[in-house]
């Protein structure tokens, strides 16, 4: 019986099942990896490092309000490496074709909302949430917080 045809045992604690010899996935007695069999990282890694500029750097750091670390410093590379990653996870994100996607069910808040023209523009703005909420005052959330005495 060649590798490919050869079949899996359903009942014992621990089976390697694969359709490539290259690489067998364990599994436990319900077919659920014993390990991730992929990560984020490694499907980041597939895309390419952006960079940001010293300028954009410090221009981040200025609007929120925050001193950045001096340039060519080890806490300026890791704190911009970092920030990198996050905008190549940011992209790969943007890349995802979402045309085919629909939401579950036919009640969907979103999609009523934008068949009114008039509600339309408080869709985009998402106070159509405010409908929701216990309790609302010219289109605004109403907290109650501990007023200092």
């Amino acid at each position: 019986m060649s590798f490919l045809t050869r079949p899996c045992r359903r009942f014992v604690t621990r089976r390697v099942c694969s359709t490539l010899p290259k690489r067998a996935i364990e599994t436990d007695a319900f077919g659920i990896p014993l390990r991730p069999t992929w990560s984020v990282n490694d499907l980041l890694s597939s895309y390419p490092t952006p960079s940001l500029a010293p300028h954009t750097f410090n221009r981040l750091h200025e609007l929120s309000a925050l001193i950045p670390p001096e340039e060519n410093t080890p806490e300026f590379e890791k704190l911009k490496a970092g920030l990198e990653d996050l905008i190549r996870l940011v992209e790969a994100v943007k890349l995802v074709n979402t045309e085919d996607v629909t939401a579950f069910g036919s009640d969907d808040p979103v999609s009523q909302v934008a068949e009114n023209n008039e509600l339309q523009e408080l869709s985009y703005s998402g106070r159509f949430l405010l409908q929701h909420a216990a309790r609302t005052r010219d289109g605004f959330y109403l907290v109650d917080a501990d007023k200092p005495q």
